[in-house]
């Protein structure tokens, strides 16, 4: 018994490890210490995927959320290189959106009327933010980027749409729904703050915004997973 309970204690100590590493990354972003941004971004994920390879069933429907975090890591790597590069990080946390909606589709929702009211409201929050970054993205002359941000934004918005039908599905229980719903919205919500401040207006301290967001996204996330499919 003792011994199990160690276990689990090291095995949630990554997870822990992970929350304190995005602290100290947001300080270091606030205080505008790039090397240690450098660490620190990638570090939250590469705990998290020790977490959830210790004490998750890699062998079952949770492996999902581990390629979505694989992917979501290379994305920040992408990201992060002195010279960025843009178009591999986007494509990177595309497929992490893909393998999460696998993740969170292990049974089709029903098909009543709060999930045609949320399929609605997503469907025209996505449409509208994609209106206001396309026009964005023709000013600064990056017309190119149309197409591959619509692609991302019908993924993401999939993502967040299977994410909050968790919450009608009767396999998913009330709290690891709302964890992964909430941790979607966060996720989508970091995503449109980046490209709102790229290529939309600026944002006052909108790289700090979009690393909180997007941290805590992935905790709630692959939290809801676990509690879901372990």
């Amino acid at each position: 018994m003792m011994k199990k309970s160690y276990a689990g204690w090291v095995f949630n100590l990554f997870y822990i490890i992970a929350v304190v590493i995005a602290v100290v990354d947001w300080i270091a972003l606030a205080g505008q210490k790039k090397r240690i941004d450098y660490f620190a971004k990638p570090g939250v994920i590469i705990a998290l995927l020790i977490w959830l390879a210790l004490n998750g069933n890699l062998s079952g429907h949770l492996i999902w959320f581990f390629i979505g975090l694989l992917f979501s890591l290379a994305g920040d790597v992408f990201l992060l290189l002195p010279k960025e590069q843009f178009n591999a990080g986007l494509v990177s946390f595309l497929l992490a959106h893909v393998a999460y909606i696998i993740g969170f589709n292990d049974i089709l929702p029903p098909g009543n009327l709060v999930s045609i009211s949320l399929i609605l409201i997503i469907t025209i929050t996505a449409c509208q933010i994609f209106r206001s970054i396309s026009t964005g993205l023709e000013r600064s002359n990056n017309s190119k980027m149309k197409v591959p941000f619509l692609f991302y934004s019908i993924t993401i918005s999939l993502m967040v749409l299977s994410a909050c039908l968790t919450l009608v599905k009767g396999d998913w229980i009330a709290g690891p729904a709302l964890l992964v719903s909430g941790g979607a919205v966060l996720f989508f919500l970091s995503d449109t703050l980046l490209a709102w401040n790229r290529f939309v207006t600026p944002i006052p301290n909108a790289k700090l915004q979009v690393r909180v967001t997007y941290h805590s996204g992935q905790f709630l996330i692959v939290l809801g997973a676990f509690l879901r499919f372990t």
